[in-house]
């Protein structure tokens, strides 16, 4: 039996505070190793001690595998944890591990190499009995006989990347004449991301579920599943909600698809912790993928089993049994789990970057996070911030529990998806439990920008943070008795500005004028709020917005047309494709440039027709926010 003393993480963010917080726990220090741009950062703290490993980008830290292998000789770690993502689902890198004599916590390199090839793995759970969709994935690349094999299939079709997995390389494709682009635009995003152009094809099903399953095995030949979940609400081909058990499922249909999963899994004498993939329609299921790692959405889990996963991924590692039967993992209750992530959902789910001017997690609920109020969100990494985990004891007391800690949860400096999440839950269809892949473009294809305007009293009160002593208490308005002295104010927030005065009362109130509308508010106005500079974020329980303090800056002059025609980089990333060139006539809505960020790629298009005047970049520069990308004159 091994002994795992010092535990290096290979990773960062909030799964290496996740593990370190296990490991504690378990008596094992653990060693943290980061990036340049991680420097300082919470994953840093939340381990024993630290090893830079250099670099921003992921190819020159965390996908290192010298650098890696270096920090934990120099740490003295006697075994290494991959988390999730980076190097997680690499055999190579599971190889250097064994090979430089430590332990990897997680299954064997055999088995991550037949499950992480999706073309092999689809070839062997059909030949294990395992339902899989009609598809293509012969060796042959030749776009001809991809072309020939979507034909046979039928459309729509999915177009997948055979050598990875997280929705990179992924294109649905409902006709033919859109097939030779969309395997083009596939094959060079499968490349860039996992170095291997290969793909597969699938027959797309029309409105299927995600369900998958965990599954646990030991080096003793014991395997099993501990449940599935329902992942079916997603955004680009990527997970925002997860939820076990997977609501309205048959018992037979959900003790064969436990079955099924670890059938499957036995093809490959998995150990660890993994993860069976499959999409389900009415009650037949396909299977998707095997991912040969824990996935981000274990806290799930973990809440309806009781169970510590990552301590038994380390108890599996040291040659330790699993000492349960099936029958005996039977869930308590229901679970569901949000990401919670730095995007823009009225702009298509943009990544977002910047700094934190605020944190406050929400309590009574599980919060995995690595985040901390004056942070720098970096661009090079994934928008994931933290993963807000409910438990009770049916669905909808879950749901009710998540709808509240998401109200509390603040987040200020950097645009979210924490409104967008609320309203998901809100919706009428996932309390109803009609879920599927499609659930976003059916229920929110015109909606996704939908967050409230903020209404008068909203107003006024941001006219009243712009003036307010800023060491006041930071979560309520707390007035003092000063002598009542109108104080002029004046705010804007998009294409409003307003003017007025605040007035406070000796007992504490406070009434704001602006225009004809007047408000009072108590001493102990609830609301969430920060101010720096002349930015004032403000978030009550009918919204949360941004507003500028203009009583020192000179009235904004209007747009000109001239402007409307400049496209310029929203965050820090690479160019990964210039589609125009100076002269070239456009449409709005054409792509004119690419950009590769936040493990994501961004098309960025044309707001207005017209001719191109400029093109400011070149592919595989580095760009900063704001900087001009394209310049368009605009037709007529």
């Amino acid at each position: 039996m091994s002994a795992i003393q010092r535990l290096l993480i290979a990773n960062r963010g909030e799964i290496a505070c996740r593990i370190a917080r296990t490991a504690r726990r378990m008596g094992i220090s653990t060693v943290a190793v980061f990036s340049d741009a991680d420097a300082g950062g919470p994953h840093v703290h939340a381990c024993d001690t630290a090893v830079a490993i250099g670099g921003n980008a992921p190819g020159e830290s965390y996908l290192a595998v010298d650098k890696i292998i270096a920090a934990a000789r120099r740490s003295g770690a006697d075994a290494i944890h991959p988390g999730y993502g980076f190097l997680s689902e690499k055999p190579a890198f599971a190889r250097a591990v064994l090979e430089a004599g430590l332990v990897f916590v997680g299954p064997s390199p055999d088995a991550m190499e037949a499950m992480g090839d999706k073309a092999l793995a689809r070839r062997r759970m059909a030949a294990a009995g395992v339902p899989v969709l009609p598809g293509y994935d012969d060796p042959a690349q030749q776009e001809e006989r991809l072309m020939e094999a979507a034909r046979r299939i039928g459309f729509p079709v999915m177009i997948k990347a055979a050598a990875g997995g997280g929705g990179r390389g992924m294109r649905l494709v409902h006709a033919e004449a859109n097939l030779p682009a969309a395997l083009r635009a596939a094959r060079a995003e499968a490349a860039s991301a996992f170095g291997d152009d290969r793909l597969i094809l699938e027959r797309a099903l029309p409105a299927p579920r995600h369900v998958e399953v965990q599954v646990f095995g030991d080096r003793h030949g014991h395997l099993l599943h501990l449940g599935e979940r329902d992942c079916s609400i997603q955004r680009r081909h990527q997970k925002i909600l997860e939820e076990t058990p997977a609501p309205g499922l048959p018992a037979a249909l959900r003790a064969r698809l436990g079955e099924v999963a670890v059938r499957a899994a036995a093809t490959v004498a998995y150990t660890g912790a993994g993860t069976v993939e499959f999409l389900l329609q009415d009650e037949e299921f396909f299977f998707m993928e095997m991912n040969t790692r824990l996935q981000v959405e274990h806290p799930v889990t973990e809440a309806v089993t009781g169970l510590d996963l990552v301590e038994w991924q380390v108890r599996v590692a040291r040659g330790e049994a699993l000492p349960w039967r099936q029958e005996d993992l039977v869930p308590d209750g229901h679970a569901i789990e949000v990401r919670l992530c730095a995007e823009d959902p009225a702009a298509d789910f943009m990544p977002q970057s910047g700094r934190v001017e605020r944190w406050c997690p929400p309590d009574g609920v599980r919060t995995d996070h690595a985040v901390a109020g004056g942070m720098t969100l970096s661009p090079f990494y994934d928008s994931m911030l933290a993963k807000i985990v409910a438990h009770g004891p049916t669905r909808e007391a879950a749901r009710e529990k998540l709808r509240a800690a998401l109200a509390d949860t603040v987040l200020f400096g950097v645009t979210t998806n924490r409104a967008f999440l609320a309203r998901l839950l809100d919706h009428p269809a996932f309390t109803a439990e009609e879920l599927s892949t499609g659930f976003l473009s059916s229920h929110f294809a015109e909606a996704l920008d939908r967050s409230p305007a903020p209404g008068p009293r909203d107003l006024a009160l941001a006219a009243w943070l712009s003036v307010r002593p800023v060491d006041a208490p930071a979560t309520w308005l707390g007035f003092s008795s000063a002598a009542a002295i109108p104080v002029p104010v004046r705010i804007t927030h998009g294409e409003m500005d307003l003017e007025g005065t605040a007035v406070l009362g000796r007992d504490g109130s406070a009434t704001v004028q602006l225009g004809s509308e007047s408000h009072r508010f108590d001493a102990q106005e609830p609301c969430q709020w920060h101010r720096r500079g002349g930015r004032i974020h403000l978030q009550t329980r009918t919204g949360e917005w941004v507003f500028h303090d203009q009583r020192l800056a000179a009235r904004a002059t209007a747009q000109t047309t001239a402007r409307d025609g400049r496209v310029l980089a929203p965050m820090n990333g690479r160019v990964a494709h210039v589609a125009v060139a100076p002269g070239a006539a456009v449409r709005k809505g054409d792509v004119l440039v690419t950009l590769d960020a936040m493990k994501m790629e961004h098309a960025l298009t044309a707001r207005v027709s017209g001719t191109v005047l400029s093109v400011g970049v070149v592919e595989n520069e580095q760009v900063a926010p704001g900087r001009l990308l394209v310049e368009i004159a605009p037709a007529g």
